[in-house]
């Protein structure tokens, strides 16, 4: 969640800094609401303080054989003040809350300005981009060729979107993702969790899918439930309401199928299962403190990378413009994949850093070395996701008569004798 302090503070450089991140938010009435909700709270605090000290006074008053009539009429008219102002708070906050949950996160400042993809940055790349000699074919060739998928069959049991991987796919999958799970918690220092993969209104709207995104979520309404976009969701509420004890940093990481009904994409990479409805994803969470956050940002990112230099994969780092990163995103790096069948880069994990933005909403805190409690800063990475990695193997692994070759790193996984995909 936004912290409203910083408007307070300087509401000019954030206006200035949410200029970049398309918010539609209503800065001014934020401001007027926080302002008559602090109103309200100062008003009752001094009536409550009145109320006690006239209470008491009824009591001095009764031993002395006063009247307490008119002071006890007081008391019960302030009570009336008191109720009045909470009630009036309660609804100030009510509609505060609603709009400060549509803010997004500020973007750290060396994120480039823009306001798409364009101004992306590519600040690395690794490998060399393959070029075949010979005509390309792309994923959705390959994979109908080499039985890796039936998308006409998925499509029949659930609707387009819905990848069916079958025999030698449904076991390159499963390769995958047992190849991440291992490099990650046996190498990288992730703790390895299977959580739901369904959750509850309060989950979404602390790591920041909801409000913004519900129309891209597929909601089971008569439970209110919603099925998971991504790992992040369920693994980095793991530590709502809760004061961490550390040591920090705390990384996470977890297998699940992420459902998005991405109800604007319609119309781009329908073709295949570049953009699908449901797809698996090894996720890595971290959770540490502010002075680490930047360094753990690094390490997630690195992390990443490994597994596609493990696969032998070409690829490249964006840094993503203030414009294209996600909403509750401080900064955020993309690895995109190069693929030879389609002549382009296609992305393939994000790694964001969310600073406190996330455990603000969902109140996830920690001590200091002084004893202080404080937010967390939370950061997640795809680690990876596994339908565009299968496109990616298909594509840079085909040969000419129509095998495909895929990668020696996932022999103990598949067999030598599995890696070669022949018609």
């Amino acid at each position: 969640m936004f912290d409203i302090r910083l408007l307070r503070d300087d509401p000019e450089a954030v206006r200035q800094r949410l200029s970049t991140r398309h918010c539609p938010v209503d800065l001014d009435e934020v401001l007027r609401l926080d302002a008559a909700r602090r109103d309200a709270v100062t008003k009752a605090d001094k009536l409550k303080t009145e109320r006690n000290a006239a209470s008491k006074g009824i009591g001095m008053r009764k031993k002395a054989g006063e009247d307490t009539a008119p002071a006890q009429e007081r008391v019960r008219a302030i009570g009336e003040e008191i109720a009045s102002l909470d009630l009036l708070r309660r609804d100030i906050e009510e509609k505060l809350r609603t709009l400060v949950l549509a803010i997004p996160n500020l973007p750290q400042e060396d994120v480039p300005v823009g306001e798409d993809e364009s101004a992306n940055v590519v600040v690395g790349t690794w490998g060399t981009p393959k070029e075949l000699p010979f005509p390309a074919r792309d994923h959705v060739a390959l994979g109908e060729a080499l039985h890796v998928f039936d998308l006409p069959r998925g499509a029949k049991i659930t609707g387009a979107g819905f990848p069916l991987f079958t025999g030698r796919g449904a076991r390159l999958e499963r390769a995958l993702i047992s190849f991440m799970l291992d490099m990650h918690t046996g190498e990288n220092g992730f703790t390895e969790v299977s959580p739901p993969f369904v959750v509850n209104r309060a989950s979404m709207t602390g790591t920041g899918q909801l409000p913004k995104l519900e129309n891209d979520m597929y909601h089971v309404d008569a439970d209110d439930l919603f099925l998971i976009p991504t790992a992040e969701v369920p693994v980095t509420n793991l530590y709502r309401d809760e004061i961490m004890p550390g040591p920090f940093p705390v990384r996470r990481v977890a297998y699940t199928p992420c459902f998005r009904r991405e109800a604007g994409a319609a119309g781009r990479d329908t073709r295949g299962i570049v953009r699908v409805h449901q797809f698996d994803k090894v996720e890595m969470v971290a959770f540490t403190t502010p002075e680490k956050s930047a360094e753990e940002h690094q390490y997630l990112v690195r992390c990443a990378q490994k597994v596609l230099e493990r696969l032998g994969l070409a690829y490249r780092t964006v840094l993503l413009s203030s414009g294209d990163q996600s909403f509750a995103a401080a900064k955020c790096y993309d690895l995109e994949l190069w693929v030879p069948g389609s002549k382009r880069w296609l992305e393939i994990s994000s790694i964001s850093n969310f600073e406190a933005f996330q455990a603000r909403r969902m109140n996830i805190r920690y001590r200091d070395g002084k004893g202080k409690i404080d937010f967390v800063h939370t950061l997640n990475g795809s680690g990876v996701s596994l339908a565009r990695m299968v496109v990616a193997l298909l594509e840079n692994g085909q040969r000419e008569d129509g095998s495909v070759r895929l990668p020696d790193a996932l022999a103990p996984y598949l067999g030598e004798a599995n890696l070669v995909l022949a018609p």
